[in-house]
């Protein structure tokens, strides 16, 4: 029997490397060309990988856990034919004549350099090709409406390692279990049983894998602490009109076409801009120059049940605003359900993050490098407000900008600030020319 082995493909976007979540085949399956054989985890999102080889599964290149990296042995197929001698297992490409180029689902076929990494068992052996390794025991069954999971990766990995998902402590918003609260399981579970004993009513320490998204967020903000000289400038506003003008167009639209408060403020923010261009940029410190960018790509800061994400609404300043509520809606949930490919993860040319739906009034988020500013909006609540000489009560948030001090001074960052106050003071003076 002859094998081709098939490689981790290019997972686009400047990724890697993926860490395999479940298998969904084994040694010894019949597979079809563009069958689903394998769920990994890139930084950005969970992918199904499709083989384009029909045949025979030979050999599964590492289990859940696993990290690979692109252009290394994923998994080897025989073709069913008899061949003289040892059968040859040489790494194979899919080629367009006979094979599928449907590589990866939502991205294109590619064939970089192999280059390997593995992770070390306990026993200091490196883990090498193997069938599909046993399978721990399944978890006790659980009364479904005792646990709330939104992602897939979530049960995989409880389901992997044979954690019980009505044991674990949600930390999700409305306790929704977090991939975050599965490491943690996993961590308490496996930590040594002294520890706990010797410090009884004590907790054990917590070991959370800093890997996937986490590790990629945690490499993003660090690069921006350390390469950008941000600066942070905050106002109050008054949103009182803004949240009439909403409920006024909404009024007016057809139910499917009504705007979230979220997409009103990009909408605002996406006015600003045209008018501070500056903010909307990056520094080239190869080429030592500042890009201000044409358009607007838009980036939405969204917590998720696998973290921090940015997706990101390209060409926002095209957009009408119904347009652009609903690309939103969209794109937030495929983001929040993992779904969203890694190419709309990527590209922002400056982002919008609404912490006020965690009921904080202030922040001094961090820039979502390489771009050059970040608008951060608080909780809309009532507040005594001045008008006219008389006090009333209005409905009020706070704003702040953090922004690249190379690229722009204060003046200019204040003057966006305002000119957006302004905006969500007075949304009519903007939209009347949107």
């Amino acid at each position: 029997m002859s094998e081709k082995v098939f490689l981790l493909p290019d997972l686009g976007e400047g990724l890697t490397e993926a860490e395999i979540l479940s298998w969904r085949v084994a040694v010894g399956d019949t597979v079809t060309v563009d069958q689903v054989v394998v769920e990994v985890e890139t930084a950005k999102a969970a992918v199904e990988v499709p083989v384009p080889y029909a045949g025979t599964v030979v050999a599964l290149h590492g289990g859940p856990g696993d990290v690979l990296r692109v252009g290394e042995p994923l998994i080897a197929v025989g073709d069913g034919t008899e061949s003289s001698g040892t059968p040859a297992r040489t790494p194979d490409v899919p080629s367009t004549d006979g094979a599928s180029g449907n590589v990866l689902i939502g991205y294109g076929t590619s064939a970089d350099e192999p280059v390997r990494r593995r992770r070390v068992a306990p026993t200091g052996r490196t883990v090498s090709a193997s069938p599909r390794p046993a399978a721990t025991p399944a978890p006790a069954p659980s009364t479904p409406s005792a646990v709330r999971v939104i992602s897939p990766v979530v049960r995989a990995l409880a389901r992997e390692h044979g954690i019980d998902l009505a044991t674990v402590r949600a930390t999700g918003v409305g306790g929704v279990i977090r991939r975050a609260d599965v490491d943690a399981a996993l961590a308490e579970r496996e930590a040594p049983a002294s520890t706990a004993a010797s410090t009884p009513g004590t907790r054990s320490d917590v070991h959370i894998p800093l890997n996937g998204i986490r590790k990629a967020v945690a490499d993003k903000l660090s690069t921006s602490r350390r390469e950008i000289p941000d600066a942070t400038t905050w106002v109050d506003v008054d949103a009182t009109e803004l949240l009439a003008a909403r409920a006024a167009m909404n009024a007016a639209l057809p139910e499917a076409d009504r705007v979230s408060l979220l997409a009103l403020l990009a909408r605002l923010t996406v006015a600003a801009l045209r008018r501070y261009p500056q903010l909307n940029a990056s520094v080239d410190l190869g080429r030592r120059r500042i890009v201000q960018y044409g358009r607007v790509h838009l980036g939405i800061a969204a917590q998720t049940p696998r973290g921090l994400v940015v997706p990101v609404l390209a060409d926002a300043d095209t957009l009408t605003t119904v347009e652009l509520a609903q690309r939103l809606s969209e794109t937030t949930a495929l983001a929040r359900d993992g779904k969203l490919p890694p190419g709309r993860l990527t590209g922002g040319t400056f982002t919008l993050n609404n912490y006020g739906v965690f009921g904080v009034d202030g922040s001094t988020p961090i820039i979502n490098h390489p771009e050059a500013a970040i608008l951060g909006i608080g909780r809309i609540i009532d507040r005594p407000w001045v008008i006219g000489g008389e006090v009333a009560v209005r409905k009020v948030a706070q704003v702040s900008l953090s922004f690249d001090h190379r690229v722009c001074d204060g003046g200019e960052a204040g003057g966006f600030l305002r000119l957006f106050a302004d905006y969500v003071e007075d949304p009519v003076r903007a939209l009347a020319h949107l």
